[in-house]
């Protein structure tokens, strides 16, 4: 008989679930039944939950290697450079009782965003552009959570000017710096270092991450805004 156990993350309806030596990352599925981007769906104890692959989601990734980010079940999350909305579906699977406020500036992306969010009430599309914030004031308050995966050169830059008009004091950055869309001549460590540098005065860096094996050049930084 298989033998399953749960460990629990520090994300709400979240879990690193052991079967038979295998380790894998699962959200509970806002809307039982419906895939996303083909993921598998498997039941415990009566409920439904989704495979969160880590090779397709940098967040996921972070999870699994140990980091002590938290996401809670009524939190409001901007959602920076959502893309198709493989890893937007899984934070609205956390954030159930909350909402995610999904930017992305491709409109083929888009369409996707508009389909799953559809299914899912807590997750409001945006087809704008993050570098100017301005552009969505009317839509989006201020929020608990930003989450930034966006190739541009300016990584850091576009999360504080994101920062300093939505996210609440206290409140969490993660940044997913993609160091080749930065500088592709120079060590993506010594880029993620100099980006890190940038948030400094302005946010608490709580950690920086390597993203390796899952994502080769990638990083993920958790920081925390400053009280002004």
């Amino acid at each position: 008989m298989e033998t399953i156990e749960l460990i629990g993350t520090g994300l709400d309806n979240s879990f690193i679930v052991i079967s038979d030596g295998s380790k894998r990352l699962i959200t509970k599925n806002l809307v039982p039944g419906i895939r996303v981007y083909d993921e598998k769906l498997i039941d415990i104890e009566n409920e439904e939950y989704r495979i969160w692959d880590p090779f397709r989601s940098k967040l996921a990734a972070l999870v699994l290697k140990g980091s002590p980010i938290s996401l809670r079940k009524n939190n409001s999350v901007l959602y920076l450079g959502a893309a198709n909305g493989t890893t937007v579906s899984h934070v609205s699977d956390i954030v159930s009782g909350g909402i995610v406020f999904a930017v992305e500036f491709s409109p083929r992306a888009m369409k996707d965003l508009i389909n799953i969010s559809a299914s899912r009430m807590n997750l409001a599309p945006i087809l704008a552009d993050a570098k100017n914030p301005k552009s969505y004031q009317n839509m989006v308050p201020e929020v608990d959570i930003i989450y930034q995966d966006v190739a541009q050169k300016d990584q850091a830059m576009i999360a504080i000017r994101n920062a300093r008009m939505y996210l609440k004091k206290d409140g969490i950055l993660v940044l997913m710096i993609k160091a080749r869309s930065i500088d592709s001549t120079r060590d993506p460590g010594d880029v993620a270092d100099l980006e890190v540098k940038k948030l400094e005065g302005k946010f608490k860096v709580k950690e920086l991450m390597n993203l390796e094996p899952y994502h080769s050049d990638h990083f993920a930084v958790v920081a925390q805004k400053m009280k002004v």
